[in-house]
C-alpha cells in the first residue's frame, strides 16, 4: 500500500506541474477551454489512482444531470472528488478557502477556473461574497460546486452542513444536484495511504429552489444526501 500510495503521489505531483503550469496560458481564452484542459488533467489523476492504487468508481444518477448552470452539493471526505466532479461535470468552479490560491503550481490550476476563493473567518463578508460571486458565474453558465460541510468530514458520520450554498441558491433560483459518495473509505482525509476499493457516487435529482428558504433548501438537499450516506457506506452513520 505504500509504496503504491508514493508512485501515485509522485504521478500527482508531475501531472500537477505540467498541467497547473500549462493552464496559465489558457486564462486569455474562453473559459470552456481550461474547463476542458483541467477536465483531462483530473482524468488522469483518477485513472492513475484507479490503475496505481485500486481506487475504482462508479456513478449512478448520471441523467439527473440538467443542462448547465447549476449548483452542486456534494459530500467531502476526501482529496478525490474535486478531481472526479471535473470529470462528471463540465464547466464548473468551486468555493475554496483563498489560501488554496497560494500553494505552488496547485493554486495556479484552481486559479485558473475561476474559483470563489473566500476568508472562512471573515462570517458574514464570505457568505456575500458566495452569493455576489456566484450569481455572477451562474449567469455566465459555469456551474458551481459547494462542499456544505465546509471541510474535510469523517467517512464514518456527517459534518455540520453549512448555510451559505442554501442562501446563494435560494438568492438566485439556479437548482441544486446533490452528490453522495463514499470516497473517504478508499482515500481517507489526512492520510497518505490510499486503499483499494470502490467509490460509491450518487447523483440526485435536481433540487427546485424557487420560492423556498434557505432553510428549506438546506433541509432538502441535506436530507437527500445523508440519506444516501448508509446505503453506499456500511460504517456510516447519522447519529
Amino acid at each position: 500500500m505504500l509504496i503504491r500510495s508514493t508512485f501515485f503521489s509522485v504521478a500527482m505531483i508531475l501531472l500537477t506541474i505540467i498541467f497547473a503550469t500549462s493552464s496559465v496560458l489558457l486564462r486569455p481564452f474562453p473559459f470552456i477551454l481550461t474547463s476542458w484542459y483541467l477536465r483531462i488533467y483530473a482524468y488522469l489523476v483518477i485513472n492513475s489512482l484507479k490503475l496505481i492504487c485500486g481506487v475504482q468508481y462508479e456513478i449512478q444518477g448520471r441523467d439527473n444531470i440538467p443542462a448547465a448552470p447549476y449548483i452542486i452539493f456534494s459530500k467531502h471526505q476526501s482529496t478525490w472528488e474535486p478531481y472526479a466532479l471535473q470529470i462528471i461535470f463540465l464547466k464548473i468552479c468551486y468555493v475554496v478557502k483563498r489560501e488554496l490560491l497560494f500553494i505552488p503550481f496547485f493554486g495556479w490550476g484552481l486559479a485558473a477556473m475561476r474559483p470563489i476563493a473566500i476568508d472562512r473567518g471573515s462570517g458574514k463578508k464570505a457568505v456575500d461574497q458566495i452569493i455576489e460571486q456566484g450569481k455572477q458565474r451562474l449567469h455566465q453558465g459555469i456551474s458551481i460546486v459547494i462542499f456544505p460541510e465546509g471541510t474535510r468530514t469523517s467517512a464514518t458520520k456527517p459534518g455540520k452542513y453549512k448555510i451559505g450554498g442554501a442562501l446563494l441558491a435560494a438568492a438566485s433560483g439556479y437548482p441544486i444536484i446533490p452528490v453522495a459518495h463514499n470516497a473517504g473509505e478508499c482515500w481517507p482525509r489526512g492520510s497518505f495511504l490510499k486503499r483499494a476499493g470502490t467509490v460509491h457516487v450518487r447523483i440526485g435529482p435536481a433540487i427546485v429552489t424557487t420560492g423556498k428558504s434557505a432553510e428549506q433548501i438546506q433541509a432538502e438537499a441535506r436530507g437527500w444526501i445523508e440519506a444516501q450516506m448508509p446505503l453506499i457506506s456500511r460504517d456510516y452513520t447519522q447519529a
